[in-house]
Formats: C-alpha cells, structure tokens, sequence
C-alpha cells in the first residue's frame, strides 16, 4: 500500500482548522469571564479562570505550530532573505530567557565576533530558543549553560551555534561540518517547537545536532551556510 507523500501537511491542515475555531471561542470566553462581564468573581473563581486561560493559550500555541509544521513539511513556506548577525541574536535571544534561574541553571552568551549568515531572521530566531529553551529545560545540575557561536572553515564553511556547558561545547563544534549526531526532536514540554525549529534550520540548508551521552538533551547545535560576504574564501579575494 502507497502512502500520499502529502499526507501529513493535509492532516495537520485538517487538525488544525477543526482546533482552531473551538480555541478560539473558548479562550474569547475565557477573558470576558476574567473581566467580570458575567457577574463578579471570588478569589478562588478568578485563579481558576486564570490557569484555565493558560492553559488555553498554551493550545492556542500548540495549534500554531501544528499550521507551521504542516506547511513546512509540505514545503508551503516563503523564507525571507536578509544578511545578519548569528552571534548578535544568539546574544539577544539568550539574555532574555531566565527559565533555569529557579533551579540555579542559567544561560550565558560568550562573546564573539559577528557570524553572519543569510536567512529569514524571525524564524531562524524562533528555533534558536526553541533549541535554548530545551537545552535548559533538560539540565537538571545547577550549573552555567553556555551559548557560542564559532565559524567551521572548509569547502564550504558553516556559522555554528553550540548550547551545552564547558565541557560539551568542543564535542558538539567538532561534530560539524561532517556527520552529525542525532537530534531527538519528539519531547515533551515544547510542543512542536523542536519539529518546527528543525525543519527550518534544514530549510536554510543547515542541520541540527545534540551531543552524544546521558547529557544529549542538555545540548544541541546548528550549523548554517555563512553568508557570502563573509565567506572566508571571498575575503581572501577582494
């Protein structure tokens, strides 16, 4: 028996109207609830409205990413093109995320020159957490997470981005630009962020690694082709 090749955009489409509109009416509901346009709320009442609009939200999320993940795996997605900086947003993306703090993990951006490469800015930065984001998540020591972007020169020659701690870093930059590790993308905790954040990054002709060992999903690493301009065969010639 054949399978469509096209079948999983087309059920994730379908799943995705039919979700839409019942979260949507939900969630509207919700809020007006929450805005006591109903009848005034007790104490109790409005903590139990509230983590039911959380949790209604995080669907919410859970639904838009099923609509990018279908489209990306039916290759029904436009990328914009623009030059910039990887190791800048590395930089932005990691300083804004605290989500370890509480249990004494905390992510540090190393400083580096620019990196730059080609791409659409906005999702390419959407993976990159989702990555951070996981990397974090997983690490159940206390300890600093590290973020560092380097450059794999060869025929041709990548931008790197490596998340891990000290001791990680080097295996997860030596894994590239050859055969890569594994990713375990289906996890929990994340929704299809993972997924999602893999397929763009293959997308822009890159791949997405974690480190080998009982600390693999404490790490994980992407590769993207450096931009023309910085290229260190171009250099060389002008």
């Amino acid at each position: 028996m054949t399978v469509e090749h096209n079948l999983v955009p087309r059920a994730m489409s379908l799943a995705v109207h039919e979700l839409r509109t019942p979260v949507t009416v939900v969630s509207g509901y919700l809020r007006m609830l929450l805005r006591e346009q109903a009848g005034p709320l007790n104490e109790k009442q409005k903590k139990m409205l509230e983590e039911a609009d959380r949790s209604c939200s995080r669907l919410g999320a859970l639904v838009a990413e099923m609509s990018d993940f279908g489209k990306l795996e039916g290759g029904d997605v436009a990328f914009a093109r623009q030059e910039f900086d990887l190791a800048a947003l590395a930089t932005e993306l990691a300083s804004g995320l605290h989500d370890g703090e509480d249990r004494g993990v905390h992510l540090e951006a190393r400083a580096a020159t620019p990196v730059m490469v080609t791409g659409d800015r906005p999702r390419i930065a959407a993976a990159m957490k989702a990555l951070m984001l996981s990397a974090l998540r997983e690490r159940v020591e206390p300890g600093v997470m590290l973020v560092r972007c380097s450059v794999a020169t060869g025929h041709p020659a990548w931008a790197i981005l490596a998340i891990g701690d000290a001791e990680s870093l080097p295996e997860l930059e030596g894994a590239a630009p050859g055969p890569t590790p594994g990713f375990d993308e289906w996890r929990g905790g994340l929704g299809l962020a993972l997924p999602v954040a893999r397929r763009v990054i293959e997308a822009h002709g890159g791949t997405v690694w974690s480190a080998a060992g009982a600390n693999a999903r404490a790490t994980s690493a992407l590769r993207l082709p450096l931009a023309a301009s910085a290229h260190p065969e171009r250099r060389r010639d002008t």
